[in-house]
């Protein structure tokens, strides 16, 4: 009899704001149900979750990890996802192959709202989802007014499964609000029943009914019973959790202390009792199963392993995988369910799980998998996150400039959150991603991986430089003899300022062939090739240049004799043109809650901004979109500031508008910068 037959599946992800307890509640999952034998601990970097060496270094979750049990005739995979904002990419592209999610959420108010943008994730993709508030023992605040702050970032209604019992500060036990059964906890075992407090008696009826009256508003039978004041019986209420949980319509709230297995167990059986079956799932999503279908998967996270090369974490949507499958014209390697990074081969896998796939070559994260030729449609795929924060990065070892491009491509292979380009003004290889420890991390797999250790700085400003006033007849001529043919060639040019954003323009006014048709183009050449470095010693923009008049010699005039005349001229004539330097401006739009919004103001003024406007946010409650002209030399590091003022949840959208002039005294300091050697120079 095979595991379909036996066990039942669900895959659940776990996670939360950073710092929240995530990998301490999947090690505790894993224990009270057998599925290790000793717990770990993320201070001393032995835990299941958090298994690479860049996260144990850091103390956090910066990839998903994967770890399955067997609890109650069900197998449970779970995937530890990263709570960092800056590995928000990681998580979004794992919820879409999970069945339900676990938030974990800390007890503090003021944090709360470090779990909008994970909520307005999960009620768009329509994801079931359950809130667990961890480290309880460490509450100050009340527990509903901790729920009643979750209600305002949630577009789902918030319903408490459970009410704590305290004794002073102390949390000791719960009350389950669908049996009114109260318990208490113990260290390492499961909770015992206890008489309900009277002193609980009051807020446990008004929790109770609180979760009624929502549950009532999606089953009609359950309101008649609610305005008759008959207490409807527990198979009910379960009933209707399993069925508004499923449909993503309601969010059930529970809490519990994850380092001490306090409230892991009633947890756990709710998943096994209200979360939905991998059929539902599939068919929430518009897949429909029948027997004998033909295989479809979907790729939630790509890695490159040591021993084994690259691996695909897939969830199967339909139909029966097996070793050495054909999927998408790639014949894959091996089969394997994964226990953070330990792979057990699997002979075949079925449709609902979640299990990984070897040598998928050209595969990537979000790709739809299937052994036809042709594929009806590809499966929705989480929105790639847009790059807010940048580092140039250079080979510490000059001959390893070959090897980087092909290990960026890996990189990218294994986090899409990230980009690189080698930037065409400044020469520089720039690494762009989430934000400083998004960068610092793929740096450490670099080096660890690829053996290619980099030097960073931060990307040098795109600056150029213009004129303000037209020069006229400027001369340049070149003149060489060396024996035998010379060299000769003479212009004179005429220099004007365009309108900002026109680039530049080639016109010549020749008459009498002063200067022969065939040696125009190479002045207009020796123009474009001076072009690149002003007197500034930036790129050249907003220009038009005029050949109007000139000479030749019959035999030692060539075109490359007019192209270094042109040169020389453009070198005499652009310093009396009153050069001046331009800076890339950018347009943003930050978006953040509303009560950060006049922070964020005077963050983009003081960075030179000009602020064009804000207003509501669509579809996101409580929220504001601040639009702003900023001058891209301070955006370099405003990702950093915008998350220290926001807790986290600024974000912003940006591209490049147009050039403007830098302030004088700016402009000096930028020119002195760069003759020190610490800019483009």
């Amino acid at each position: 009899m095979n595991e379909k037959v036996k066990l039942g599946l669900c895959n659940v992800a776990i996670v939360g704001p950073y710092g929240s307890g995530k990998t301490t509640l999947l090690e505790s999952l894993l224990f009270v149900t057998g599925g290790i034998s000793r717990k770990g601990s993320v201070q001393d970097g032995n835990t299941v979750g958090d298994s690479a060496i860049e996260a144990r270094g850091r103390h956090m979750s910066v990839e998903v990890n994967p770890a399955y049990t067997d609890y109650s005739g069900m197998r449970f995979t779970f995937l530890d996802c990263p709570g960092s904002v800056e590995f928000a990419q990681e998580t979004y592209n794992a919820l879409i192959g999970i069945d339900a999610a676990i938030v974990v959420i800390e007890p503090t108010l003021e944090r709360v709202i470090t779990a909008a943008p994970l909520f307005k994730f999960l009620d768009d993709w329509e994801i079931p989802h359950l809130v667990f508030i961890n480290k309880m023992e460490r509450a100050n605040n009340n527990f509903m007014d901790i729920l009643h702050a979750l209600k305002s970032i949630s577009c789902r209604p918030l319903i408490p499964h459970q009410y704590p019992i305290g004794q002073g500060e102390q949390l000791t036990g719960f009350i389950d609000l669908v049996s009114e059964a109260a318990y208490q906890y113990h260290p390492g075992a499961a909770a015992d029943p206890i008489p309900l407090p009277e002193t609980l008696k009051e807020q446990e009826q008004a929790a109770r009914a609180e979760m009624l009256e929502e549950l009532a508003n999606f089953d009609d039978h359950l309101l008649e019973e609610l305005l008759e004041e008959i207490n409807p019986p527990q198979e009910e209420i379960f009933q209707d959790l399993k069925l508004e949980l499923g449909a993503d319509l309601v969010v059930p709230v529970f809490f519990g202390v994850a380092e001490q297995d306090y409230g892991v167990r009633p947890l756990l059986n709710t998943l096994l009792r209200e979360a939905p079956d991998p059929e539902t799932t599939a068919s929430r999503r518009g897949i429909t199963q029948q027997p004998g279908e033909t295989p479809l998967a979907q790729v939630l996270k790509t890695c490159f392993t040591p021993q084994g090369g690259k691996l695909s974490l897939i969830r199967v949507w339909q139909g029966e995988l097996t070793e050495g499958i054909v999927l998408n014209g790639v014949r894959a390697g091996g089969l394997y369910r994964l226990q953070g990074q330990q792979c057990l081969q699997l002979s075949e896998a079925h449709s609902g799980e979640i299990v990984a796939l070897s040598r998928l070559e050209g595969v990537k994260t979000g790709d739809t998998l299937f052994n036809q030729r042709q594929l009806a449609a590809e499966l929705p795929k989480a929105q790639q996150l847009e790059p807010v924060y940048a580092l140039a990065i250079a080979p510490e070892k000059r001959q390893d400039d070959v090897k980087i491009s092909s290990a960026l491509f890996k990189l990218m292979e294994e986090d899409p959150a990230l980009a690189w380009e080698q930037h065409g003004d400044t020469h520089e290889v720039i690494l762009w991603g989430q934000g400083e420890i998004h960068l610092q991390v793929a740096l450490d797999r670099l080096r660890r991986k690829y053996n290619l250790p980099m030097t960073t700085h931060l990307p040098q400003v795109p600056y150029k430089e213009t004129i303000r006033k037209s020069v006229f007849s400027i001369h340049g001529r070149y003149k060489h003899q060396s024996g035998g043919h010379g060299q000769f060639g003479d212009v004179y040019l005429e220099i004007k300022p365009l309108p900002r954003g026109e680039g530049f323009n080639f016109s010549e006014t020749i008459v009498g062939g002063v200067v022969p048709k065939q040696y125009i183009p190479g002045v207009e050449m020796g123009v474009r090739e001076y072009l690149s470095h002003g007197p500034l010693g930036y790129p050249i923009v907003d220009v038009a240049v005029t050949l109007t008049n000139g000479s030749y010699h019959t035999v030692d005039s060539s075109e490359q004799a007019f192209k270094q005349a042109a040169r020389l001229a453009m070198q005499a004539g652009m310093p009396l043109g009153e050069p001046t330097l331009l800076e890339p401006i950018t347009y943003v739009e930050v978006t953040v809650p509303s009560e950060f919004t006049s922070k964020v103001l005077q963050l983009v003024s003081s960075r030179r901004g000009q602020i064009l406007g804000y207003e509501p946010r669509d579809d996101w409650q409580g929220w504001d979109r601040v639009t702003v002209y900023l001058p891209q030399a301070q955006m370099q590091d405003l990702i950093v500031e915008l998350r220290s003022l926001t807790l986290g949840v600024g974000s912003f959208h940006w591209q490049y508008d147009h050039l403007q002039e830098v302030p004088d005294k700016l402009a000096e300091q930028v020119r002195a910068t760069s003759n020190n050697g610490n800019g483009r120079s």
